[in-house]
Formats: C-alpha cells, structure tokens, sequence
C-alpha cells in the first residue's frame, strides 16, 4: 500500500482536484453580525489546539450561548471545555459550532491571544460557513438520546459523526466535519484508525494539512450518545484501492482513505455533550445558514476582477433562493 500514499499536494490535486476559486470566497476574516447570532445560539462546539504539545481536540458545550465574542474575537469560557489546558497563549485554534436541526456548521480559526481567569480570547483569523453532507449523512439531528459502546473498536463501527482537526505547515490550525452512517464512518484495526473522505465543500483545507504536517486529532462519537472517543496521531492518505472498497455506500466508492496511526486513544463520557443536551432535537431558530453564505460572500475582501464580479452579482442580484435550491440539490444528489 506504500506507493498508494500521496506525498504531496500535487498528487493529492490530481486525485480530488482543485479548490474551485469561488469556495474561496466565503471566508471572512472577522466574526461578523451572522456569525456572532449563531455562536450565540450555539449549545456546542468542537475545538481543536495546536501548539508545543502538538494537537489536541475537545469539546465545548453548555446553554446556547455559552461562547460569545466580537468583531475580531471570539471567547470562549474555560469551564465549558472538556479539557481546558491545551487552551494557552499562541495556541492556534480551529472550532466547528453547531445549531441543533441545522446541518450545515459554522468555522471559526485564529489563535489563542491570552486566557484570563474563566474564559481564552482568541483572534479570529477565519469566518466560514460549512455545508450539510456530513450532518445528514451522519443522520445527526435525528438521533434519539442512547448509550453507547464501551470497547473502542466497536465505539468506532458505532460512530456516525467525526470532527478533525489539522496543522498546516505554517501552524495554523483547522477543524473539519466527517459524517458516515454507522459501520462506514470509522474503522479500529490494531493501533491503526481508517476513515474515508467523501464529497463536500472541497476546500480540503485538511487533507493539504496532513500532507505538509501529519499530526492530528479527531473526536469520534454517536449522535444520540455523550460519550465521545479522542484520539491523537499521525495520519497519511491513500488511494489503495482495497481500503476505498471497503468505505463504498451505494456502489460509490470514495477518493481517498485516511489512515491514522494511533498515538492516543480516550474513551470517556464527554461533559461538554451531555450539558449541550442535544437530543431530542429542538431546533428553534430564526438564522438561516444560506444567508449567512451569502453575506460572507459579499463580505468577503479577496482581491481580484473575478472576485470582484462575484461581490457585485451577489449585491446586485441576490442570490438566497439560487444559492439555497443549489445547496439542496447537491445535498441530494451528491452526498457520496
């Protein structure tokens, strides 16, 4: 399987392609009206620390609300965290908040600029919508409340979520959604955890991560349960063919396998989950991601004619229902 690895981003662009320049342009690069309202209503987050210790996931869960911030900030208590050290100064930071009944997620990158006595300040550096394939093909929001496996093997063929977070070379960190049904999301083998890329954004912010710098750290769990398994360890891509078989889901086989050699593995009841109180689902909210997309765009300051075009299109003409019927239909018919 050796000669199947990729060993760099050119081998990894020619398997999945690149990043269309307009995904580009839904980054901001401060918190903004949008972004503030859906971390206000936000019961939790994953969070994801890179610094001398190498990286560290956790969760971050209370009341919606528990986290707030500004423009250029966002702050996050200390108390809402599963595991609060990794959160020091010059920490690079990576987050995902989610809505309850909402599938798509909001990303929020930067570094951890100081940690006072309840809370770390951290500098938002990045602002960004995700779309929903990973929370509806993990079937999130329709979870019932439920126990989960105690055996890390079996936790893992039980996962139907995982959020992983990456380094780049340049230290900054990143945290991304995976969503599988159950028995093709993760895979325990030895000390070896196998999980599948499958179509989404395709920023794959992640995957030139781990090409540059291997370390990662993922949280894996089963929506419906609080426990939560953390694992920490060096990852690498293939595209063996054997291994993408096994990930297959209607007939459709994935891009790309990622292997992780585990450093670290802890299976525990996560604190943070059961305080976010999850499910039942009560999705009451008035934010309406395709908006927020949208405002990004318009938002957005990346230099450029055809940047430039795409701000005006969007200003000029609107684009909340074309842009919501296409995020739909590429949620139905491209979802694996």
């Amino acid at each position: 399987m050796s000669e199947a690895f990729i060993a760099d981003v050119e081998a990894l662009e020619a398997v999945v392609g690149k990043t269309p320049p307009a995904m580009h342009l839904k980054v901001i690069d401060h918190l903004d009206a949008g972004a503030l309202r859906w971390i206000a209503r936000s019961p939790l987050a994953f969070a994801g620390f890179g610094g001398a210790e190498g990286l560290v996931m956790t969760l971050a869960g209370g009341a919606p609300g528990f986290a707030g911030g500004e423009r250029d900030e966002l702050r996050l208590p200390l108390a809402a965290l599963d595991d609060s050290a990794p959160a020091r100064p010059g920490a690079s930071f990576g987050s995902l908040f989610l809505l309850p009944g909402i599938g798509e997620s909001l990303r929020v990158n930067g570094q951890v600029v100081a940690v006072e006595a309840d809370h770390a300040r951290i500098r938002v550096d990045e602002c960004y919508g995700h779309c929903a394939k990973a929370l509806i093909r993990s079937q999130f929001w329709a979870a019932a409340p439920s126990d989960a496996p105690a055996d890390a093997q079996a936790f893992a063929t039980a996962s139907r979520f995982l959020a992983l977070a990456t380094l780049g070379a340049g230290g900054h960190a990143d945290l991304s959604p995976k969503g599988d049904p159950a028995g093709g999301m993760a895979l325990i083998e030895g000390d070896v955890l196998w999980f599948a890329d499958r179509p989404g954004n395709r920023r794959v912010d992640s995957f030139r991560n781990i090409v540059e710098q291997p370390s990662v750290a993922l949280a894996l769990l089963t929506p419906g349960a609080v426990r939560v398994a953390v694992v920490r360890g060096h990852a690498r891509l293939t595209t063996d063919a054997a291994m993408r078989a096994r990930f297959a889901v209607n007939g459709k086989v994935p891009l790309l396998a990622i292997r992780v050699e585990i450093a670290s593995l802890d299976l525990h009841d996560s604190p943070a989950l059961a305080r976010a109180d999850l499910w039942p689902v009560r999705a009451e909210t008035d934010i309406n991601p395709t908006r927020l997309f949208v405002e990004h765009l318009k938002l957005n300051r990346t230099a450029g004619l055809g940047a430039a075009l795409a701000r005006a299109s969007v200003a000029i003409l609107g684009m909340t229902g074309l842009m919501q019927k296409g995020l739909e239909k590429d949620y139905k018919d491209n979802l694996y």
